[in-house]
């Protein structure tokens, strides 16, 4: 430990607050306390109770700063408003980037229409909802819709004949889907009565509304108005059959929120049941990033992070397993909402099975979650470990490149270098090259050329990042492993090139051949053969693919621009310096063939006689747009 956390931890207070953990001045995890003094000292004494996590952390902490604060509660809240700001590494998560979509009924127009919204506003509207998605949401405004003669235009004018008004009303009229206040042939008052049911609808008053509605259904068929009897008909079933979804699943009470957290050994999944008015609307499932085995702070954590963010908080919050700081998270989220909202661990009852409900969802998706790490680690780390067996390695890869010639009977040479990091694609440091030394179809030598031009690059910025006591990364991140695409011969000359570069240690090297995927190892006649089910074989036909398809994807660009540049030679007046000029600013033929004088003109080093000749060019053999 060094000098300054030593000094730092002595003289810790005994009063609430919150930590900050640093490296290198940078806050990797916040925490809260009722005794600070107590709680960082933890961290700083060997404890079997350590998870690795808290282990990985404690090694890097170089610093800490500390605020007071003078109750538990005050501490909560900056403790939640700095992991919000900072977002440090070593804090539990909340992986959430969604927005529930509401209903939203603008009171303040004349004629309000009933519509789909992704935030709440304080904006005088009636907002319904949130809603497990948007599908949800579109089938209650079909049923609305269909069963209600709303308005859905989005015109801007007065209602009514008149300034902007309509005459003739729409085709959603004349089929009795909508009562056209734009004519002016409804009352406000009319509109006014057919909306309090709609509100009474969404409001949950579901029986209500369908009670009313086969009154005047029933009252319409003594009247012999059959047709009007028959729209009623059809507006209780589109009802019924809306409610239906909901009706899966019902308890007694009111709006809450059923939550339940399980881990997978790396994050935490928490399940969460969604009750609006005793019954079940929808489901959803969280992931606390980095959370390991540590279920109630994840709890906590999400509690925190979610509703602090959420439009909308029920008066219950009902959880499987008790909460360490229930009280204090009470408190915070109850000033949030303006009213009370309740805590609670149920012990019988619906609730209780509501609850179980929740935890099973919770323990199966973070079952299967641990099952895809255990398969994806299989196809990563374990073909790593498996392929470095296979090549009689002392040592597991982390980085292999992958590197294969392309060309088209000797032109346009191109060549690719894909990198693949434990196991795992990195796209953002894959590379091509031009051949330049090279004439003719000569794979061969080709890639003794791209080795030799990648690690003389390499080596030389991998010592110049150790002099500047730097990381070395991008091409100074030198490479364990190297495949080459093809059999010994090729082999033989990316060896010749490697060993002709001066490196302090070589990477091991192998090339593959494509007939029957087998391996040459240097300095061994006979080829390895991996079983074809092995991930280690699946592993390096990865990288072999991936470095295929990035030449060739390469090349047949370079091959376009070549043929456009064959064309450009026939344009009288635009020499090498211009063609390379639109080459670079249009991507394709057919881009420059669409362009328009004013577009060649702004091209850079273009002027009007040039922009002109290439213009009259295309259109004069019809090819232009």
């Amino acid at each position: 430990m060094n000098p300054t956390l030593e000094f730092k931890i002595s003289q810790l207070p005994e009063s609430p607050g919150i930590y900050q953990m640093k490296k290198a001045g940078e806050i990797i995890y916040v925490g809260k306390a009722v005794n600070l003094k107590n709680r960082v000292r933890q961290y700083f004494h060997y404890s079997k109770d350590h998870t690795p996590k808290v282990e990985a952390m404690v090694a890097n902490i170089e610093d800490f700063d500390i605020i007071l604060c003078d109750n538990e509660l005050e501490a909560l809240i900056l403790e939640c408003n700095l992991i919000k700001k900072y977002r440090p590494y070593y804090n539990i998560l909340l992986k959430d980037d969604k927005q529930y979509p509401y209903i939203r009924i603008d009171m303040k127009q004349e004629y309000p229409k009933v519509e789909l919204v992704r935030r709440m506003e304080k904006d005088g509207a009636k907002y319904f909802g949130p809603y497990i998605g948007a599908t949800v949401v579109r089938d209650v405004l079909e049923v609305l819709h269909n069963s209600f003669p709303l308005r859905i235009c989005s015109h801007e004018f007065s209602f009514g004949k008149g300034v902007g008004g309509r005459h003739r009303p729409c085709l959603r009229h004349q089929m009795g889907l909508c009562l056209a206040p734009c004519t002016g042939n409804v009352l406000p008052g009319q509109y006014s009565q057919m909306l309090d049911e709609i509100i009474l609808f969404l409001s949950g008053k579901h029986d209500d509304v369908v009670e009313n509605t086969k009154k005047k259904m029933m009252e319409a068929s003594a009247k012999m108005e059959y047709e009007q009897a028959a729209m009623y008909r059809d507006r209780i079933i589109a009802m019924e059959q809306v409610l239906q979804k909901q009706k899966a699943l019902a308890v007694k009470g009111g709006d809450s929120d059923v939550l339940s957290v399980a881990t997978d050994g790396v994050d935490a999944v928490i399940a969460v049941l969604y009750m609006r008015d005793g019954k079940i609307l929808g489901s959803d499932q969280f992931i606390m990033q980095r959370a390991e085995a540590q279920e109630s702070e994840s709890m906590e954590m999400f509690l925190l992070q979610y509703y602090d963010r959420a439009d909308y908080i029920p008066g219950e919050i009902i959880i499987s397993d008790p909460l360490e700081d229930a009280e204090v998270v009470e408190k915070l989220l109850s000033e949030k909402k303006g009213t009370k909202v309740h805590i609670t661990v149920p012990q019988r009852g619906e609730k209780k099975r509501m609850a179980e409900m929740a935890r099973k969802n919770a323990l199966d998706i973070a079952s299967k979650r641990k099952e895809q790490f255990v398969r994806q680690k299989a196809r990563t780390v374990g073909a790593c470990k498996e392929l470095a067996d296979a090549l009689g390695l002392d040592f597991t890869p982390r980085r292999i490149e992958g590197f294969d010639i392309s060309n088209t009977q000797g032109t346009n040479s191109v060549a690719s270098m894909v990198v693949a990091i434990d196991g795992q694609p990195a796209r953002n440091q894959y590379r091509h090259y031009r051949i330049k030394t090279v004439v003719g179809a000569n794979d061969f030598a080709s890639m003794a050329e791209v080795i030799g031009r990648r690690f003389t690059r390499g080596e030389r910025e991998r010592l110049e990042a150790l002099e500047k006591g730097v990381k070395p990364d991008g091409f100074a991140d030198l490479p364990d492993l190297v495949l080459i695409d093809g059999g010994p011969e090729q082999l033989r000359f990316a060896q010749e090139a490697i060993h002709a570069v001066p490196m302090e240690q070589y990477p091991a090297m192998f090339g593959l051949a494509k007939r029957l995927e087998e391996i040459y190892l240097p300095g061994r006649d006979d080829p390895i053969r991996l079983d074809e089910h092995s991930e280690a074989l699946r592993l390096i036909q990865r990288v072999r693919d991936e470095a295929h398809r990035f030449a060739i994807t390469h090349h047949r660009g370079l091959r376009g621009k070549r043929s456009v540049a064959s064309r450009l030679e026939e344009v009288p007046g635009i020499g090498a310096t211009r063609r390379r000029a639109l080459l670079t600013h249009f991507d394709n033929l057919e881009l420059m063939k669409a362009a328009t004088l004013d577009d060649l003109k702004a091209v850079p080093g273009m002027n009007t006689p040039s922009a002109e000749a290439v213009y009259a060019f295309f259109h004069q053999n019809g090819e232009g747009k």
